[in-house]
């Protein structure tokens, strides 16, 4: 439910242009340490201007050279043969660089290439969406229009479409070990830049392994997306910084004024229309990825950030709050399957984690912001979090939908502080109902009925057809 793009592609969104032109930003207007790592000075009007140094000639990396299989030494070639003998000299450069700061050694080269706008929307719907059918996107509308965050008639897999149509500025595919760069007229600052984030997953994906490794496939997604969304946003969060850094050490004048303009100039129109929670969550690895590698790097260097591929987050809790990473550990909860109890012709469609950032988003992101809470109250009630285990069933007949979710909290005042800011949810969205279900108080809405009970540390939340499953679910659940 979380995510259904290709999970062994690691992209380079247009979106990361906000990120780093918000650091880029503090750092010419502030004028914080312009003369160790920002090539340009500031004058009063804060208009960069060159810094008059001797260029220091870039030192070639000597690396072992790799045993490389014949197959993918011709498809190098073939992907390079249309390359000027200049661009190629500019893409093995910003490798060595980003080599060099980042610290991590290549073990085999990578197949690259550069694709138009054109090629990339048909990469995004004969590639990245090949797989998800119809019916995929019928169950997730079902499931995330349960939880607030869709309307029930959004067109999910068209809309996905023209958003990483509009939104991918490169790709990084592990499972084809190769890398894309969306190139406009020029290959200037802002493609330079693509260029060190995705090459950077190429180091990360050679050293550490993204699929085997990290367990970043499809199989770990299934089986726990918070697991997988704390890693992809380690994975995004390092990369993103350092193309920042290698904007700061390397880009020339004409590539920083070359990205200003790709910034001011850029229109998003599909990502401006998107669902509230689908524009945040398409930030969350790169924003809140690199706050947490940030405050890694301050501590300690590009050691302390390679140091969290060997002891990974574990939850979108330990990105949201660096601090508590590594010590804060998500607790395991389990839901027993209640298919048997449901009967007739009910399917077990999805189970996983929801956590602390899906938590927020449901209180806060709504598609519908007349049930909408607050910024702060939202992040307030899902700050806490310990860990949960939710279940969606449908009805493959009446296409009615049972989901349950079944929280823990790190503390009873954490526990209260969710179930107070859900009932406020709750008497936004749905209708409040007199009548108890099993001594709970309950409300009604589209989804039938609906209940959220607190025990201590726990809560449960549980949506079901009518009062009878309710009633059955919570006697087996209570």
């Amino acid at each position: 439910m979380k995510s259904k793009k290709n999970k062994s592609v690691l992209l380079s969104i247009v979106a990361i242009l906000v990120v780093c032109c918000v650091c880029f930003t503090l750092i010419i207007v502030t004028g914080v340490g312009v003369s160790l790592i920002w090539p340009f000075q500031v004058t009063q009007d804060e208009t960069p201007i060159a810094v008059a140094e001797e260029e220091t000639p870039i030192d070639i990396i000597e690396t072992e050279s790799p045993t490389v299989e014949a197959v993918e030494e011709e498809a190098e070639e073939e992907a390079d043969e249309g390359f000027s003998a200049d661009l190629i000299s500019t893409m093995d450069t910003i490798e060595t660089q980003v080599i060099r700061l980042r610290g991590l050694q290549p073990t085999n080269s990578v197949v690259r290439d550069l694709i138009s706008e054109e090629e990339l929307e048909e990469i995004v719907v004969n590639d990245f969406f090949s797989e998800y059918t119809d019916e995929d996107a019928y169950q997730d509308v079902l499931e995330l229009s349960t939880l607030g965050l869709l309307a029930e008639d959004f067109h999910l897999k068209e809309f996905y479409n023209l958003l990483y149509t509009e939104q991918i500025a490169g790709f990084y595919d592990s499972e084809l070990k190769e890398m894309y760069v969306v190139q406009g007229e020029k290959f200037g600052g802002n493609e330079k830049l693509t260029y060190a984030h995705e090459y950077t997953h190429v180091l990360q994906d050679q050293v550490y392994g993204l699929d085997e490794g990290l367990g970043l496939n499809d199989e770990g997604w299934e089986e726990d997306s918070e697991r997988c969304a704390a890693i992809q946003a380690l994975i995004e969060g390092d990369a993103t910084m350092t193309e920042i850094i290698w904007f700061q050490n390397y880009a020339t004048q004409e590539d920083y004024q070359d990205y200003l303009e790709a910034y001011n100039n850029f229109k998003s129109p599909v990502f401006d229309s998107a669902p509230p929670y689908m524009a945040a969550d398409l930030y969350f690895p790169y924003e809140y990825g690199y706050e947490f590698v940030d405050l890694l790097y301050q501590a300690g260097g590009y050691e302390a950030v390679d140091a969290a591929y060997v002891d990974l987050p574990l939850s979108t809790e330990q990105i949201l709050h660096p601090e508590r990473y590594p010590d804060d550990k998500p607790v395991k909860v389990e839901l027993p399957d209640l298919t048997d109890l449901l009967g007739g012709d009910w399917l077990l469609v999805d189970d996983n984690v929801m956590g602390e950032w899906y938590t927020y988003l449901i209180l806060n992101k709504a598609y519908d912001d007349s049930f909408q809470l607050p910024e702060d109250v939202a992040r307030e009630a899902a700050e806490g979090w310990g860990g949960d285990a939710y279940a969606f069933y449908l009805d493959q007949v009446t296409e009615d939908v049972v989901f349950i979710e079944d929280m823990v909290w790190d503390t009873t005042q954490d526990a209260d502080e969710y179930f107070e800011a859900f009932f406020k949810y709750a008497d936004l969205r749905w209708v409040s109902e007199n009548e108890t279900v099993n001594g709970y108080q309950t409300w009604s809405g589209d989804q039938g009925v609906i209940v959220l009970l607190q025990e201590g540390d726990r809560t449960l939340w549980v949506i079901a057809p009518d009062r009878e499953m309710m009633e059955s679910i919570l006697t087996e659940l209570t």
